[in-house]
């Protein structure tokens, strides 16, 4: 008789033992998934540019919205930001919005002040109808406090993670 009592305990230790491994591996699972979620959170935080969204909304809509539109997709006025702020860094961003005048010529010709001056000369010359020219912003308060906010604004906008219309303060 304990022959057969010794056999009926060995399948439900196993059985007890295998649901603790079990339990084990998936606490285990468990605890590399939260101790590896900061460092994913603190690389897609970094790979958004500096800024707020919602600030450099309000700054769009004051300072920029009259030529390039509400949802700086362009007018007659004004071009399409959104596939040029695409192809650019914050950097020349920020030289090109306070220090530049002709958003017409190709990014890699505005490196040069002088090649801008250049372009402006020459289409007053010709007397070009419908010249894009944008003010330089650099002596403007508003925009230099919040030219970083402005970028991210229109950088979400470019890449698509802020969709058109107000986003949220």
């Amino acid at each position: 008789m304990s022959q057969c009592s010794t056999i009926a305990r060995k399948p439900r230790h196993a059985a007890a033992l295998g649901a603790a491994l079990v339990a084990a591996l998936a606490l285990a699972g468990c605890a590399v998934q939260v101790q590896n979620r900061q460092p994913a959170q603190e690389i897609a935080q970094s790979a958004k540019p500096a800024g707020s969204v919602y600030p450099g909304w309000r700054v769009f809509q004051e300072k920029c919205a009259r030529c390039h539109g509400p949802e700086a997709g362009g007018t007659p006025r004004g071009p399409d930001l959104l596939p040029k702020v695409r192809e650019m860094g914050s950097r020349q961003f920020v030289g090109l919005v306070l220090r530049r005048y002709d958003w017409s010529m190709p990014a890699a010709r505005a490196g040069s002040e002088s090649a801008a001056r250049e372009a402006l000369v020459e289409d007053v010359l010709q007397r070009r109808e419908g010249q894009l020219v944008m003010p330089a912003w650099e002596s403007e308060p508003r925009v230099n406090a919040h030219i970083m906010d402005l970028y991210a604004y229109l950088s979400a906008r470019a890449q698509g993670s802020q969709a058109p219309g107000r986003p949220a303060p």
